[in-house]
């Protein structure tokens, strides 16, 4: 995707020779304001890259800018220069935010190393933000049981691949960190990482979010926005609770996703996008487009490649080693002497059934023992009631049968719920259970002893 470089001079024939050189010798897009004001309009209209600003200019000048773009927060890189020779000045630029300066009689080669550097800059903060927010999450895929390392199996087997990938799950049993670990799996080296939560976003601003829009779309856009895709570039859009989207941004998405290609609110110009889409959903997708609350075309476009991530109660051996991790990190992030779990305490938070958030719940929990526990020891005693009273209730029992006993009939209860969905249509179960056609059903049908009717 093309950068695009705002020159701002007040002398119009230098910003219109910079803008030229600069589309010749490096391929970018480029804009020209001949004030400070209207550079602050072209910034609010437009999605720039970087800018070149002239320091000496009447009014409002360079100056001015960088003050305001430093108000508002900005982290655009800045590169200003000058005909004058007052490096001090140039200095107090600097000072101000700028991220560099040259001078206006040095060569374009220069001036095109000291974009290119601007770029790489911007990019590489862009880059650190993500991994800083990745390494400051309290949870992630911790877990050595059996479904973590089939899951962790399949992220690798599809994380190079460019298809959609939609993420089943309950609440809080981490699907966010399993579309990070696609991404970051990625070949695309620095790519960003967008997340949108669709549940959180009012109905009248979802498109926005998405596709963004331009200045005077609507009210209150005082300034053209990129949407989600994209910010993401050549990376992942991740969609948290898609499930959660109005029908008609369901068809816009469901357009961009066929078409790789976007118009923002209020504009007529078609922009194309390459992020991966990583969608994600608690809901019953399927359900939902039986109540016509999703879109049948959209969810056959989302669901290419689809990851369940398995609920704690499945993994309760993974338990321990949760508990441990966000204990270790909860203390360091609240400052307080190392603490640890006793066996005891241990036994009573594997045996709870997480039912209601899963590991967000166990984060929870482990974080109000740090909190509530004076001894640099958790105890059983220390376990809130709740935990400790609906532990006995869904503690596994030990079985009386053989592993492979209990799995035949896991197998037979999941393939009888499915023909039972389909009203017995086998070719429409085998699909829907992800097999490659009838005949494969009907073979673990057999094995498993369920009669066709």
């Amino acid at each position: 995707m093309k950068k695009h470089i705002l020159v701002v001079d007040d002398v119009a024939a230098m910003a219109e020779q910079y803008a030229y050189d600069l589309r010749r010798l490096g391929g970018y897009h480029t804009r020209v304001a001949t004030g400070g004001r209207e550079a602050l309009e072209v910034l609010a209209d437009e999605p720039i890259d970087c800018v070149i600003l002239d320091l000496e200019m009447p009014g409002f000048d360079g100056f001015d800018v960088l003050r305001h773009m430093r108000d508002h927060d900005s982290d655009l890189p800045v590169i200003v220069y000058t005909g004058t020779g007052d490096f001090d000045r140039c200095a107090q630029a600097i000072r101000l935010g700028a991220y560099g300066f040259i001078d206006k009689a040095e060569s374009m080669q220069r001036v095109m190393h000291e974009v290119s550097t601007a770029l790489e800059r911007g990019r590489l903060a862009s880059e650190v933000k993500v991994l800083r927010a990745r390494v400051d999450a309290e949870t992630s895929l911790v877990g050595v049981s059996q479904p973590m390392q089939r899951l962790r199996d399949e992220i690798r087997r599809l994380a190079p691949i460019p298809s959609p990938v939609l993420i089943l799950g309950e609440s809080g049993s981490g699907k966010e960190l399993v579309a990070r670990d696609l991404h970051a799996l990625r070949a695309s080296e620095g790519a960003p990482f967008v997340p949108l939560n669709c549940a959180a976003l009012p109905e009248t601003l979802v498109e926005s979010e998405l596709f963004g829009h331009e200045r005077g779309a609507f009210t209150g856009a005082d300034r053209t926005r990129r949407g989600a895709f994209e910010q993401a570039g050549k990376g992942t859009l991740f969609l948290d609770e898609v499930g959660e989207l109005p029908l008609p941004a369901q068809a816009k998405l469901l357009r961009v996703l066929e078409g790789g290609e976007l118009v923002r609110l209020g504009g007529e110009r078609s922009i194309s996008v390459e992020a991966r889409v990583v969608a994600a959903t608690h809901r019953d997708l399927e359900a939902d487009v039986e109540s016509n609350r999703f879109r049948q075309d959209l969810l056959y476009r989302l669901n290419v490649h689809v990851l369940r991530v398995p609920p704690l109660r499945e993994r309760r051996s993974d338990v321990p080693l949760l508990a441990q991790h966000f204990l270790t990190r909860i203390c360091e992030r609240f400052g307080v002497p190392a603490k640890s779990i006793d066996d005891e305490a241990l036994e009573i938070l594997s045996a709870y059934d997480w039912r209601r958030n899963n590991v967000r719940e166990l984060r929870n929990i482990v974080e109000r023992l740090v909190i509530a526990t004076a001894d640099d020891v958790v105890r059983a005693v220390d376990v809130p009631p709740e935990i400790r009273d609906g532990s006995s209730e869904s503690a596994p029992t030990a079985p009386d049968r053989t592993f492979t006993e209990l799995k035949a009939d896991a197998e037979r209860e999941i393939v009888l719920a499915a023909l039972q969905r389909n009203g017995g249509h086998v070719t429409r179960t085998a699909g829907e259970l992800g097999l490659a056609d009838h005949a494969s059903l009907l073979k673990i049908m057999r094995r498993l002893g369920i009669q066709r009717d």
